[in-house]
């Protein structure tokens, strides 16, 4: 029997998401890589898990070949929101930018699905309240609504 890879091994895990929750969706799958025989490190922010974050050490369960979420061994401090721009506005446009901007200097970063739904991640150090506040301002402008997916922060 083939020793398993213990590093540099990317994979996929999925999570099973919320039935009674309206999503699209009903599993989710993010980027992770094996740091023991069933761990692994979150490599990206989640769009639709809440409870995790990039970073996060989770623990998984095979699949039908696959993985599968099991529970978080260790958190990693990240944050994640998800933000929804709203009245046809995208990535693209001055609305967002102009918000975003300030938020990107904190230290935040996002990862976009479709150029209308982001999954901003806040890692550990960055000022948490500030971004929500920047993210709270987004929202009463009208330019987004957003949702806490994990809160990590210490505010």
């Amino acid at each position: 029997m083939a020793k398993e890879l213990l590093t540099d091994e990317r994979v996929k895990i999925s999570f099973g998401l919320n039935p009674d929750e309206k999503q699209a969706y009903s599993t989710e799958s993010v980027w992770a890589e094996r740091i023991g025989p069933d761990e692994f490190r979150i490599l990206n922010s989640p769009f639709f898990v809440f409870g995790v974050s990039a970073e996060d050490i989770v623990k998984v369960k095979r699949d039908n070949g696959g993985y599968e979420f099991d529970h978080v061994v260790r958190k990693g401090g990240h944050s994640t929101y998800r933000v929804f721009l709203q009245g046809g506005r995208s990535m693209d446009g001055e609305d967002f930018r102009s918000r975003w901007t300030p938020i990107q200097a904190l230290g935040a970063t996002f990862e976009n699905a479709d150029g209308r739904l982001l999954s901003v991640d806040v890692p550990p150090g960055v000022d948490i309240v500030k971004v929500y506040d920047l993210l709270k301002q987004g929202e009463a402008d009208g330019v987004w609504v957003f949702e806490e997916g994990n809160y990590e922060g210490t505010a």
